[in-house]
């Protein structure tokens, strides 16, 4: 932990700078881009039954889209408002009047002709559901019967049987540590949270890289670092916010550079709202892309250091930082032997890139005093996730970009709770405060007053692969207990997905609204709880933004839907139930008790039991982790990891292909169209090259196969890298394989190998044995 303090917000330059504007037409007339003032004006009518409260929670309140960490309009990083679009479209979430009866209890089959986002539009949950096998429709039943049937049914089965699940979506701090009690209390070890498909390799990569397990810097670093480097992350996009901090470094000198194999236009330029001069001639903000191919990254930074090792050769110390490396950092000498024996063509083939522009950028960040590494799920979510992760970790502990100002790494998060969820034990790894091994299951059993489980919990993905066991094996999975998430949309292969959804004896979903999970069916029966938005629980909550800043979102007064509950009180009250002669055990009179035992729980969060007001916050670990090189590992010292090549199977003239966000927030999606290159849901993003190698023209409809599934498509041509594609997610989901995760962290593969074809071709040639026999050609299977 460091022993430095956030130094407090930067105001921003007042004198326009024109050699950063992208155009001087006026609000980007005529170009493609996101029309703010119009999506704003939308989302005023949207909540125009409830205007004042709307206006309340962005006033008063922590914002429960990404995890920047914006209390009221105000953030830590710089001066002034801030607003964007993603918030505004999630408020309305917030503000939505409950669904009507004759909807909510309409025939199954008619609420499944509706997809999430109609279903997000009909209201809030009011109040308790049931719908047994074979029933058509949810009927309404008290709160008491439904946690009874609940607890009865756990307590019919073995605790290995019973799974939590706890998605990102507005949850506070104070949730995910309520259900952890709860989970362990109740005797299961199966919990796990968003975190599993989105960013568990990057802490799991930190933690044997550097010791830590959240970004080690602030937003504020980004603003006067030499080199700023997005790694498979468009923030632009996914954290508008963010944009005012890339103009803030912009306007210091900064170097941004965009590591991804689509060149995004959200990053190259954007219109930045709440900046007038960027509102009205946009902001340049990427210098440089380097676009990889899917997947070869790992390859790329190869290069990177062998072009260092090899100016090394030539002159030390032109690109190592020799003294840093000599005292905060193990495993130079095995590391360089590694990277000095790889070859150039491989680098190259696997990479995309060349060995010149390999070099380019290995030069510029040796020239760099300082640098900044901010990664998303461009580089997790594969199935070398963390070998990703602590690759990018090696370049920062070689050149010293650790641990003091406008240094560091950091996982950007997507989602205002995520980072706090395996920070409070929601996970099967991790306690409150560490890991679910060693003396930390001691530690935890004198805080909580009972025994845990000691057997491995599994991650969620794996635990609905469970429910395909025989009915007597003691991990089959019998209830899933999920408070918010949608797996027919979030997994691979979702039609797996749902029929480990029915093959459930019991199901129970905590929301807001209703998604298509809900409505599939169960084995005995499905459950629907109603819960309060993060401003409705009393005693207000906290949430932990990605620079690790504890925020206080308080309780804010307006209407209430009839019978939510606070998330954490239902846990509570479900533990209860299972147990009812040790109700006390898992049981808290407050929010506020709450933030009092998290504190004894896990030390770093010491002073969230003080927070208690609007715009209370504190920063746990001060402003930089590892400060000063001194990691909190056995030795303190950083790692130095010799990382292998991975296998990359993709046959001459096949693809490689990912997915990416368009207008939508997780897999809420808020139009069909993407604002910042015209493409629709079910458009494919191909190089114009591979385009005209297949015959294939702008708008043509085209076919995506492999193994797991068939997708009909568009073709879009974008600037993308040749033999790559991207598809949007979650519509692209149903490419990718089930059961293949990433070893270390559990993380989802979210990349694989296909074939395109022109729809025609396709099904003129549509005989099953040509389809097999095509990807027989493959050789598809991913090693796992």
């Amino acid at each position: 932990m460091g022993k430095t303090l956030h130094s407090g917000r930067i105001k921003l330059p007042g004198k326009p700078d024109p050699k950063l504007w992208v155009g001087k037409a006026p609000f980007g007339l005529g170009k493609l881009k996101p029309h703010h003032i119009r999506d704003t004006v939308k989302v005023v009518w949207d909540n125009r039954d409830n205007l004042p409260y709307a206006y309340r929670i962005l006033t008063q309140g922590v914002c429960d889209g990404c995890a920047l960490g914006v209390s009221g309009l105000y953030d830590q990083t710089l001066t002034g408002p801030h607003l964007c679009t993603t918030r505004l479209n999630v408020l309305r979430l917030n503000t939505m009047p409950a669904i009507k009866p004759e909807l909510l209890h309409a025939d199954i089959d008619e609420l499944r002709k509706l997809d999430s986002t109609a279903l997000r539009k009909l209201g809030r949950l009011p109040y308790p559901l049931l719908r047994s096998k074979g029933e058509r429709s949810f009927r309404r039943i008290s709160w008491d019967e439904a946690l009874e049937r609940i607890a009865a049914k756990i307590r019919s089965i073995d605790p290995k049987q019973l799974a939590f699940y706890l998605t990102a979506r507005g949850i506070t701090n104070e949730v995910y540590y309520a259900a952890a009690k709860a989970a362990r209390f109740i005797g299961t070890n199966n919990i796990d949270n968003a975190s599993r498909i989105c960013h568990s390799p990057s802490k799991t990569a930190l933690k044997r890289s550097v010791g830590i397990g959240a970004s080690s810097c602030n937003y504020k670093d980004w603003i006067g670092t030499d080199v700023l480097i997005f790694w498979g992350s468009v923030a632009a996009n996914n954290q508008p916010v963010s944009t005012k901090y890339m103009y803030a470094a912009k306007r210091r000198g900064t170097k941004i550079i965009v590591i991804n194999p689509y060149r995004e236009p959200a990053m190259e330029g954007y219109w930045i709202p709440s900046i007038a001069e960027s509102a009205l001639f946009g902001t340049k903000l990427a210098d440089d892309f380097y676009q990889v191919n899917i997947g070869g990254d790992i390859a790329f930074m190869h290069g990177v250091m062998k072009h260092w090792f090899e100016m090394e050769e030539e002159q030390p110390g032109s690109a190592i930082d020799h003294d840093f490396v000599r005292e905060h950092a193990n495993g130079f000498q095995e590391l360089r032997t590694h990277v000095m024996g790889q070859q150039w063509g491989l680098l190259e083939k696997s990479s995309g890139l060349t060995k010149e522009r390999m070099r380019e950028f290995a030069q510029l960040l040796a020239g760099a005093k300082s640098g900044v590494f901010v990664w998303s799920m461009g580089l997790t979510q594969h199935r070398f996730g963390t070998d990703n992760i602590s690759q990018v970790a090696n370049l920062a502990l070689l050149r010293g970009f650790l641990g003091r100002e406008h240094c560091g790494l950091m996982p950007i998060r997507g989602h205002s709770g995520v980072q706090g969820s395996g920070e409070m034990g929601a996970d099967p790894f991790s306690l409150p405060g560490g890991e679910f091994k060693g003396d930390d299951i001691g530690r935890i059993e004198q805080v909580w007053g009972f025994e845990l489980p000691r057997w491995q919990g599994d991650i969620v993905g794996v635990s609905l692969e469970n429910t395909q066991l025989p009915d007597d094996h003691e991990r089959r999975l019998k209830v899933f207990y999920t408070s918010g998430g949608n797996f027919l949309e979030t997994m691979p292969d979702p039609e797996f997905v749902r029929e480990c959804l029915e093959a459930v004896d019991l199901r129970v979903h905590q929301d807001i609204v209703l998604n298509t999970s809900t409505l599939a069916d169960a084995q005995e029966e499905v459950i629907v709880l109603p819960a309060m938005t993060r401003y409705e629980q009393p005693g207000g909550g906290t949430s932990t933004s990605t620079e690790r800043m504890v925020y206080f979102s308080p309780e804010i007064a307006g209407p209430r839907v009839e019978e939510a509950r606070a998330e954490w009180q239902i846990y509570a009250e479900l533990a209860a139930k299972v147990k009812p002669g040790q109700h006390n055990r898992a049981a808290f009179a407050s929010a506020a008790a709450i933030r009092e035992e998290i504190a004894k729980a896990a030390p770093a969060y010491n002073g969230i039991q003080k927070l208690q007001g609007k715009g209370d916050v504190f920063q746990y670990g001060g402003a930089w982790l590892c400060e000063d090189g001194l990691c909190p590992t056995s030795d303190g010292k950083g790692n130095l990891i010799a990382i292998e090549l991975p296998e990359l199977r993709k046959p001459e003239g096949n693809f490689y292909a990912t997915t990416r966000r368009g207008k939508q927030f997780n897999s809420m999606v808020y139009s069909d169209t993407d604002a910042f290159n015209g493409a629709d849901r079910y458009d494919v993003l191909m190089n114009a090259g591979d385009c005209a190698a297949l015959g294939i023209v702008e708008g043509s409809a085209v076919v995506i196969y492999n193994r797991s599934g068939l997708m009909h498509a568009r073709a879009k041509k974008a600037d993308i890298a040749p033999g790559n594609i991207e598809l949007f997610w979650p519509e692209g989901n149903v490419l990718f394989h089930k059961g293949v995760y990433e070893p270390k962290a559990g993380i989802p593969e979210y990349n694989t190998s296909v074939v395109i074809e022109k729809a025609e071709t396709f099904h003129a040639l549509k005989d099953t044995k040509y389809v097999e026999k095509r990807i027989d050609e493959l050789e598809m299977d991913i090693p796992s």
